[in-house]
């Protein structure tokens, strides 16, 4: 991978921040883009590692559902949460599934991870398969108003299809999930 084209063709003339809060910043570098005329670059940067967990018993799942205020309509994903710097992602994993479902796991495996919007953003999220669990009671957090749904691994890889089932962590979770154990 040592080729040119592998390299880097843009040049960053110059950058300035212009947005940040504690989950993400925004900055604008002014570039020379690949054919050589001047352009400008939005980059939004993600403060936290996106976590998700694909929480399987008897080839069921469950799936949290709750109102996005960014997509003004109602998901289905796969518990997930930011992990902050400097806490491990499993552990990150862990809590925010017990935050939002009331689950707990005995047997933990990471399964994947993915850049989930590399045209603008740095967001990288991974996901964690969660076997054997045990039932408490969620706390989710004050920003959430949740409903939690098991359903099969077929069920959910349709609901990946038919649109049910838009968020992209959901998605490559689940989709993932099926390759590894093929059809259900």
């Amino acid at each position: 991978m040592d080729s040119d084209e592998f390299q880097n063709p843009w040049k960053r003339v110059s950058t300035r921040q212009v947005y940040d809060n504690p989950w993400i910043s925004v900055r604008e570098d002014v570039v020379v883009r690949p054919d050589g005329q001047p352009g400008i670059y939005g980059v939004v940067h993600f403060k936290n590692l996106a976590v998700g967990v694909l929480a399987v018993e008897d080839e069921a799942l469950y799936l949290v559902g709750q109102y996005r205020y960014t997509l003004e309509r109602y998901s289905w994903e796969i518990p997930e949460g930011g992990c902050p710097a400097g806490e491990d992602p499993l552990e990150a994993a862990k809590r925010e599934l017990a935050e939002e479902t009331g689950l707990r796991a005995r047997r933990w495996s990471k399964l994947g991870g993915a850049y989930l919007s590399n045209s603008a953003t740095d967001e990288l999220a991974v996901w964690y398969l969660a076997e054997e669990l045990e039932y408490g009671e969620p706390r989710p957090d004050g920003t959430e108003r949740l409903l939690v749904r098991r359903v099969g691994l077929k069920d959910a890889l349709e609901m990946t299809g038919s649109g049910e089932i838009t968020d992209a962590l959901s998605m490559l979770a689940v989709m993932q999930l099926h390759l590894r154990r093929g059809s259900p």
